[in-house]
């Protein structure tokens, strides 16, 4: 992994995630955004669009964190549970699909019907399983349990900030930039971490040019 790379990832995820969250408020907001153009008003509408853009960032920013902690938690699940950490893995899923539907909805005081949780906790079932066989793909069968882990657990951890609002709005626009973003980290974190034989070889190439300019000094002396 190099700065450039890293750089790069991080840029793409916060479009990706800010333009997918901005696009969702269209649909979640069509009212706020029908009230301002209707009679139309530039400058509410303006405030209104920065404000779900920043929302959208905002949101995309958590999923990089939960991310990027996940690189830790993975590399010390493997050193700590060994073999056992891919079993490890698939109970902890399996207890997050628990706690999307259950434990959320019994938070909430049943404010929110028990079926949005239900459907809710489909949709990052499904969408992590499409994103973790399309890992498979890019990688081999095993990055299947890594990226559902991150797709799922991750995913419900960083949406946790949304469910505690017991808001249904709330949620779907949280939900749809940390999807977005969580999926193209996953997708492209073996591009970023794989050797890059150019890169290699220019640092190996100024290393030399640093090594000849410090003995041509020594020569002259001679």
């Amino acid at each position: 992994m190099n700065s450039r790379k890293l750089v790069r990832m991080f840029s793409k995820t916060i479009l990706i995630g800010g333009l997918v969250g901005f696009v969702t408020s269209f649909f979640v907001k069509s009212q706020e955004y029908a009230n301002v153009l209707q009679p139309f008003d530039g400058m509410e509408l303006l405030g209104l669009v920065l404000f779900f853009i920043g929302m959208a960032l905002v949101f995309t920013v958590v999923s990089q964190t939960g991310f990027f902690a996940y690189l830790f938690i993975h590399r010390f699940g493997q050193n700590f549970f060994r073999s056992f950490w891919p079993t490890v893995q698939v109970l902890v899923i399996l207890f997050a699909l628990f706690d999307l539907i259950y434990l959320s909805y019994s938070a909430g005081d049943g404010e929110i019907s028990l079926l949005f949780y239900i459907i809710m906790t489909a949709v990052i079932l499904i969408y992590g399983i499409i994103i973790a066989r399309l890992k498979v793909k890019q990688t081999n069968r095993t990055g299947f349990i890594p990226a559902l882990f991150v797709m799922v657990v991750i995913t419900a951890l960083e949406l946790s900030l949304a469910l505690r609002a017991v808001d249904v709005d709330y949620i779907i626009l949280m939900l749809t930039p940390l999807l977005a973003a969580n999926s193209y980290q996953v997708l492209a974190l073996h591009e970023v971490t794989k050797r890059d034989e150019e890169h290699i070889k220019r640092i190996e190439e100024r290393r030399k040019a640093r090594q000849l300019k410090k003995n041509k000094p020594a020569e002259k002396t001679q």
